[in-house]
């Protein structure tokens, strides 16, 4: 995802990457809600909201590419990292895309090739919470704290690779903390819990570090590289802080079908406690039940294909095997009683 926001430098472009993430954003957002209404046209259950939340993500990215953005160069930059590396990740992952497309696609080649993908080995390692952190807020440091910030304000394509990096590395470390959508293995709420811990604090250090020097190479106004600054550290906060709301629902998701289960353990030992003997023997011992199912539709064969007024052993019906024998009329005689 390439933004136009790029500083005037020698290499600066007349912004024609702008209309194009416009489309690209534009685009996505079409696929989602086609693909979800055509879910809801099957029958299938998809909340309204995923679709809000997957546009608003893509309405930022689209904003930050071509919109105003507010205060001064390093702030305009700051508000177009918190869009593109932190809210706009949050917003996709809550749609859950990958669940979208798998129950979408038709079984065959590309449902079975994505699934694959998203249980390799490859991308259980990509999601791996520290992991997915490093990448994150370690091309953070890099990017501000190194001369590559300055680099690239003067190179457009630079600009672009940074860029990228930046939306694919918050769309790793959001869905490695999440874990909404099928992955290879689901970490634990600990270690998810600990990660967004470490990279809160990394992303708070690193802000207050900005609002002390600039980055190197750059000569930003004091009164910008402070607005900048503070923005990145509560608009962080901000959402971390949405992270955690995630977090917690999962934990009480989790908890809550744990709880049931157990609960429904209990109740069937209780039941099969306090169950009468003979009771718990027909429940375990279904055998029992088919046999006397085959023993009577075998002694209803052997009645039916009798021949009328004969009774067992080929006598006729009356004297000692007549009250089994069948009448003439063709019913057994047993039924008049």
């Amino acid at each position: 995802m390439i933004l136009a926001h790029v500083h005037s430098g020698p290499d600066a472009g007349p912004g024609v990457a702008g209309p194009v993430v416009v489309a690209a954003a534009l685009l996505a957002a079409v696929v989602y809600g086609a693909a979800a209404s055509r879910l809801r046209r099957r029958g299938d259950a998809w909340p309204q909201w995923r679709d809000a939340s997957f546009t608003a993500g893509s309405a930022g990215l689209a904003w930050v590419a071509v919109g105003p953005l507010p205060g001064g160069a390093f702030t305009s930059h700051v508000a177009q990292h918190l869009v593109v590396g932190m809210a706009a990740p949050l917003l996709f992952v809550l749609a859950r895309p990958l669940t979208l497309a798998l129950r979408t696609l038709a079984p065959g080649s590309a449902r079975r090739g994505l699934l694959a993908l998203a249980r390799s080995r490859a991308t259980g390692w990509l999601v791996f919470p520290p992991l997915a952190a490093l990448l994150d807020v370690g091309g953070l440091w890099l990017l501000y704290r190194s001369g590559l910030f300055a680099a690239v304000q003067h190179h457009v394509w630079l600009h672009a690779v940074v860029q990228l990096h930046v939306l694919t590395a918050g769309l790793l470390f959001t869905f490695a903390v999440c874990q909404l959508d099928p992955v290879r293995r689901r970490w634990s709420l600990t270690v998810r819990g600990t990660t967004l811990l470490a990279v809160g604090a990394a992303h708070a250090v690193l802000a207050k570090s900005l609002y002390a020097t600039a980055p190197p190479g750059t000569t930003f106004a004091a009164a910008d590289l402070h607005t900048g600054a503070q923005a990145m550290y509560y608009g962080g906060d901000l959402v971390e802080a949405g992270l955690a709301v995630v977090l917690a629902a999962s934990w009480y998701r989790a908890t809550g079908r744990a709880l049931a289960a157990r609960g429904r353990t209990q109740a069937r030992r209780s039941w099969a406690a306090g169950a009468p003997a003979g009771r718990r023997r027909s429940r375990s011992a279904p055998g029992a039940v088919g046999t006397s199912r085959i023993t009577v539709g075998r002694w209803m064969r052997h009645r039916v294909q009798r021949p009328a007024g004969i009774g067992p052993g080929g006598r006729s019906g009356g004297g000692r095997g007549g009250q089994h024998g069948v009448e003439p009329g063709g019913g057994f005689v047993g039924d008049r009683q």
